[in-house]
């Protein structure tokens, strides 16, 4: 009896820390507030995520994956800005995502920019650390690629 207990802790410990999702903020205030309490700089993921095939690859490629996870918990907080076709979405909620897209000069999707924000009397002010996007080779590579332009900050 008490094995059986002890292989059923064993699975929902497994079971309940792989289902251990990260929190996608769309409210960008809310994230600079976060990152600068943290420490952490932004990760801004533009895309448009029910029609582009690019962001639905690097979303099951990368950033679904546990490797990606456990770093983006360690080392930025994560922000979506979508744009998405068939989903509805709150007006400030669009407002807000189509004045970042022009702030950063977005021209394609998936784009994902690293940024530092601040929010000054309700002006918000970004400093850029680089961008990348889908980047073949699964999370490996791409971490790769994200690590390269965080050790530039």
């Amino acid at each position: 009896m008490r094995k059986i207990y002890l292989i059923i802790v064993f699975f929902i410990g497994i079971i309940s820390s792989q289902a251990q999702e990260l929190n996608w903020h769309t409210d960008v205030k809310e994230a600079i507030a976060i990152g600068n309490k943290e420490k952490k700089p932004l990760l801004l993921f533009f895309t448009g995520s029910d029609w582009c095939g690019w962001c639905i690859r690097l979303q099951k490629e990368v950033l679904k994956t546990p490797e990606f996870q456990k770093w983006a918990n360690e080392n930025v907080v994560l922000v979506e800005l979508d744009y998405p076709r068939r989903t509805p979405q709150t007006p400030e909620i669009k407002a807000q995502n189509n004045e970042l897209q022009q702030a950063f000069s977005i021209q394609g999707f998936p784009t994902i920019y690293f940024a530092n924000g601040t929010d000054k009397e309700g002006k918000v002010n970004f400093e850029g650390l680089g961008s990348t996007g889908y980047v073949a080779g699964g999370p490996t590579a791409w971490l790769e690629v994200a690590n390269g332009i965080l050790k530039k900050k």
